[in-house]
Order: structure tokens, then sequence, then C-alpha cells
């Protein structure tokens, strides 16, 4: 349960920095990193390496961040066009969730316990509600995936939607899958295209 409750903090956080971002704050946060910090693309591919290859990503996308998340392995990118974040996250042995999960029928019932027990001050998920069980390739295999959509208090931004999936590497490990976006700007097709550039 407890890494149940992990990954619905990097939910929570997704829609944190989703919401953030729509309100321009990836200007901000942007010039900030600039200045502290700006890795090159090779530099940024090289991390993500730990977590898989994103070699393949084309133009559309910005890999912003390859480094450690609440204890986890991460990779944060952009849709440039949308603004849509992707999360790919590797767990280690500390399994968030798997595939399993993610094809069953309470999933929903999973995630909205889990929210329940999370307490931010800053952000708060109202309701979260999957709309739809679907399949997509990432790691060369296809995947499943659910659709979520989630209200948001404490931020303008409102409705999100998005998917959660999990998906295995050639060595069996699991990768969290995760993308967001305000909820009428979400697009499948831009999930599809990113993770199944992922090896």
């Amino acid at each position: 349960m407890g890494c149940l409750k992990n990954i619905l903090r990097a939910v929570i956080l997704t829609l944190a920095v989703v919401g953030f971002m729509s309100l321009g704050g990836n200007e901000l946060v942007a010039g900030l990193i600039h200045n502290y910090i700006n890795p090159s693309k090779d530099t940024l591919l090289e991390r993500a390496q730990k977590v898989g290859d994103f070699s393949e990503i084309n133009e559309e996308f910005d890999i912003e961040k390859a480094a450690g998340i609440m204890g986890y392995n991460a990779v944060v990118a952009e849709h440039k066009a949308s603004g849509q974040k992707m999360f790919v996250v590797e767990s280690g042995d500390k399994a968030i969730l798997t595939q399993d999960d993610i094809k069953s029928d309470n999933v929903e019932e999973k995630l909205k316990k889990a929210i329940s027990k999370v307490k931010y001050q800053a952000l708060s998920v109202d309701d979260i509600k999957v709309t739809k069980h679907g399949t997509m390739n990432s790691y060369g295999k296809e995947v499943p995936f659910v659709k979520f959509e989630a209200k948001i208090k404490k931020l303008p931004i409102g409705d999100v939607g998005g998917i959660i999936s999990v998906a295995k590497t050639k060595e069996g490990e699991p990768r969290l899958l995760i993308s967001a976006n305000e909820k009428d700007k979400y697009s499948q097709l831009i999930s599809d295209e990113f993770f199944r550039k992922i090896k």
C-alpha cells in the first residue's frame, strides 16, 4: 500500500506541475533552472538511460529532467506545442503499480484510496475517475493503460485528464508511465507517439 501511496503522490505532483506550467510557470522554472544548471540534451539522455532508451524521441518533445524524484529515477518530458507532460518512473524493487493493477476492474478504487491517504496543503485532488481502459506500445511491447480525469482544488487549472500505465523493460523491470494535461487539451495521440519511442 505504501508503494501505491507513492505513485499517487507522483500523480498528484504531475497534476500540480501541469497546472503550474499551464499558468506560465514553465518560463519561470526554465529561467531559474537555466541560470542554476543547464544540462545539455546529451547529458539528459545519458541520465535518462537509467530509466529507458529515449534516443528516438523526436523534436516535438523536450526531455526536461532526468533525476531522482521521491526516491525513484524519473524522466520528465513535455510536448512543446501542447504543454502535455509525460513522466516515466523507474521504481526498482518498490513496484508502484503492476500491469495487473492497471487491467483490474477496481483500479479506480485503488487510486481513490491512495489519494485519500495523501494530504497536500497546496493541492487537493477532489475527484479522480477512470474513464477508459486501453493499450498502447512502449518498451517494444503492448502495455495496458487507464485514462483518468481528476478535479484539482486550490489551483486555477481545475480539471485534468491523462493516462497511467505500466510497461516492462527487456529485463522485466516495471516502468510507470504517466501523461497529463488540462482535460480539454489532453491528447492520447501525443502519449502514444512519445511512449512508443521508448525502448
